[in-house]
C-alpha cells in the first residue's frame, strides 16, 4: 500500500497554514479560540485533515457581498490590550 492510497491525508499547522493562506500563528490562534477548522491531536502532534481545511473555508463562500444568509469563516478573536505586530 502506498501513501496515496489512504483516503485522508493529514496535514500540520504549517501546511495548514499554507493551504488556506493564513500565518500559523493565525491559525494558532483560531485553535485557541475554538473558531478554526476542527483539528485533532495524534500524540502532541496537531493534524488537521484537508476536507475539514476545505469545509471551514467554504463558510465564507458567498455569491454576493449583500448576501444576508451567508456564512463567515470568522478571524481570530483577539485578547485585550494585544497589539497586530507589523510583518
Amino acid at each position: 500500500m502506498h501513501l496515496s492510497d489512504l483516503s485522508t491525508r493529514y496535514v500540520r499547522t504549517d501546511e495548514a497554514a499554507l493551504f488556506l493562506g493564513l500565518s500559523p500563528r493565525t491559525l494558532e490562534k483560531h485553535r485557541t479560540y475554538g473558531t478554526g477548522p476542527t483539528y485533532r491531536k495524534l500524540g502532541s502532534r496537531v493534524v488537521y485533515a484537508l476536507e475539514d481545511l476545505k469545509a471551514w473555508a467554504d463558510l465564507g463562500t458567498t455569491g454576493s457581498t449583500s448576501d444576508p444568509n451567508s456564512q463567515t469563516a470568522r478571524p481570530a478573536a483577539r485578547r485585550a490590550g494585544e497589539v497586530r505586530r507589523k510583518a
